[in-house]
Parts: structure tokens; sequence; C-alpha cells
């Protein structure tokens, strides 16, 4: 059972990124899935470092993106990439070491944020990027 579903509206209207932030639906997905279904830490532990590994790839792609085309919001979209990914690898290490199961709580965070994010600082640079040719 998803916990986020892709639909148009996620759209920043770049090919590239519209795929990757699908593929990052599917990981969160998985996750979700893996935990209802009381797989064990082990399989939980493998979903969640796909999840923070390809959350890395995806941020630098959009970095990169936004710095090529001079993007004046780049700082700040940066800041708050750096955010998310000290609070996920915060939350792998917990997990890691046994102080934290994966819950809803947790799963709800990754939710709302992928979801926040991509509905508010990622559609800001949609047009900047599109305005340099980038779709």
């Amino acid at each position: 059972m998803p916990i986020i579903i892709w639909n148009d509206a996620f759209s920043v209207n770049v090919k590239e990124i519209d795929a990757q932030h699908q593929h990052l639906f599917e990981l969160v997905n998985n996750l979700h899935d893996a935990m209802l279904k009381g797989q064990g830490k082990t399989a939980l532990a493998t979903i969640l470092d796909k999840l923070v590994e390809y959350t890395s790839v995806h941020f630098s792609t959009e970095e990169e993106l936004m710095q090529r085309c001079g993007y004046i919001g780049l700082a700040g979209h940066k800041i708050e990439h750096d955010q998310f990914t000290q609070k996920t690898l915060d939350l792998k290490t917990r997990f890691d070491k046994g102080e934290i199961g994966l819950t809803l709580q947790v799963m709800d965070f990754l939710r709302d944020w992928l979801k926040n994010h991509i509905n508010g600082t990622d559609k800001r640079y949609s047009t900047a990027l599109n305005a340099k040719g980038v779709f």
C-alpha cells in the first residue's frame, strides 16, 4: 500500500528531475511496504540504504542543474538538502544501532518532507531552469 502516489501535480517540468522524484516515491513506498509487512531489520536497512544513497544522487543532480543555470535560490535550496540528508543519516544510524525502529512517524516524515519539498522549494526552480532550456 503506497504512502505517497506520484501524479502530475508533482512535476517540476524537468524530465530528469521528475523521473528521479518518481524513483524516490518508489523507494519510500518500498520502505513503507516492507515496514508494514514486518520484514526484518536487514531488509529494511537495505531499502533505507538505497533511499539515502539515491537521495544524495538526486540532490547532486538538482544542485548541478541549478548551478549551471545560475539559479539564485541555490544556496537556500542546498541548505534544505543538507538538513534532510543529515536527518536521514541520523535516522539510519539510530536504526542501524537498534535505537529506533521504522515507525509510521518516520514514514510520515519522509512522505511529508518529499511532498512539501517538491511542491514548495523544487517548484520554485522550475521556471528558471525551463527559461535556460532545461526541460
